[in-house]
């Protein structure tokens, strides 16, 4: 009965990791792409933060949060806690989110001096 008991637990705990690494909230159908201006680079468990400034259609500057993936995998694939730093110009594509709010997930960047970071193709 111990046994059983274990294994419930541990199935429900995987359930648990499983949803909170979901992307559901992200339009996967839709890919934004636009200049713009790192203001602060978050280098955090789970999942790294790039925040940066976009300036709407009426030249009004706003700040938007991009998820990445987590800083473990990203620095086997040679990201480091200073791959972006405040004031980069970039040109960065994600997914936005499906309820409007201005954040959205990673998918790549270009930098001014022509370097990328994601999938950038």
């Amino acid at each position: 009965m111990t046994r059983f008991v274990y294994a419930i637990a541990l199935l429900v705990s995987a359930f648990a990791v499983d949803a909170h690494h979901s992307s559901a909230m992200f339009d996967k159908e839709e890919v934004v792409e636009v200049t713009a201006t790192v203001r602060e680079f978050q280098w955090t468990n789970p999942h790294v933060w790039i925040e940066i400034i976009i300036e709407n259609e009426d030249g009004v500057a706003e700040d938007w949060s991009i998820e990445g993936l987590g800083p473990n995998g990203l620095f086997r694939n040679g990201w480091r806690p200073n791959s972006f730093k405040a004031g980069d110009k970039i040109i960065i594509r994600f997914n936005p989110m499906l309820d409007g709010s201005k954040a959205g997930g990673f998918i790549g960047a270009k930098f001014q001096d022509g370097h990328t970071l994601g999938n950038w193709k």
